[in-house]
């Protein structure tokens, strides 16, 4: 048995989910109304990236203020990136200061689609002592995005040339958008095969009940002839079931040649890599 392989057996869903974690130094100067942040390194960080690395940089917000962001540089293909750099945001009175939240996004830079988020912190500045530059390590959480987000849906695909078939697994879902009066949604996810434009198949997995992050692990096999891939997209909705009327859309994911950035880029992959499950994250979209 080689080192990890059993490690490869099991999924990333059975435990919580490691994302890391930041070092970063926070300070107040009383004398210039300044308030340093220091972003350091960063340790241990998920791969993003198809090539099994990702390429980090730090956002920086001082909330509920969303507009006046600063970032960091972004480290290529480093899971343990050091980044050494200072921000000052400067004008700031001391009152005003402890009223705010420190919150850093680390994401994965993304040349061709949107920025993969990989964890969040979120400080509150009346919890630390900003009398002298405090440096502090805190584990990454999993980004809340609460810009109105759908969630994501992680899902992998492996295309097998010799069965001529495409087997979509549908793993979990992370920070869904909620749907029900009470606050959370009854998620499940339908997967549509199409041709030209066409519904060709459809399956769909169980209801999770009352549940933003579900973990369904469900495998769906299509065929689909070799010939026909070209203008194959998959499908993928996930609904929040509703006993008394219409089930609600939470967000859609289209898989094909031509769609997004990411979703081609997943596409392509299971293309290049037959007979192996290729596992992405998806936003989920409109």
């Amino acid at each position: 048995l080689s080192p990890g392989s059993e490690e490869d057996e099991h999924h990333e869903g059975s435990h919580r989910e490691n994302l890391g974690r930041i070092q970063f130094s926070v300070g107040y100067n009383f004398q210039e109304s300044t308030l340093t942040v220091k972003i350091l390194k960063a340790q241990e960080l998920p791969a993003k990236d198809f090539s099994g690395t990702s390429d980090p940089f730090v956002k920086i917000y001082l909330l509920p203020d969303k507009k006046n962001k600063l970032e960091t540089k972004v480290k290529r293909k480093n899971l343990n990136p050091h980044w050494n750099e200072t921000f000052l945001f400067e004008g700031f009175p001391y009152e005003k200061v402890v009223q705010r939240v420190l919150y850093l996004q680390v994401l994965d830079y993304d040349r061709f689609s949107r920025n993969d988020p990989i964890g969040e912190v979120s400080i509150p500045l009346n919890k630390v002592d900003l009398t002298q530059m405090q440096t502090l390590w805190k584990e990454l959480k999993p980004c809340s995005d609460g810009s109105g987000s759908r969630g994501e849906l992680l899902l992998s695909l492996c295309y097998n040339p010799t069965t001529n078939t495409i087997t979509v697994n549908i793993i979990k879902a992370r920070n869904l958008k909620a749907m029900d009066i009470g606050g959370t949604s009854d998620p499940y996810v339908k997967v549509w095969l199409m041709h030209k434009d066409k519904k060709v198949e459809k399956k769909k997995t169980v209801v999770m009940k009352r549940c933003l992050n579900p973990v369904f692990n469900e495998s769906f096999v299509f065929d689909i002839p070799t010939e026909k891939l070209r203008e194959t997209t998959i499908i993928i909705t996930v609904m929040d079931k509703d006993k008394l009327s219409r089930n609600d859309v939470i967000g859609k994911i289209y898989l094909s040649w031509k769609s997004g950035p990411g979703e081609v880029k997943h596409w392509k992959d299971m293309i290049a890599r037959p007979r192996q499950a290729v596992a992405q994250w998806h936003q989920l979209k409109a």
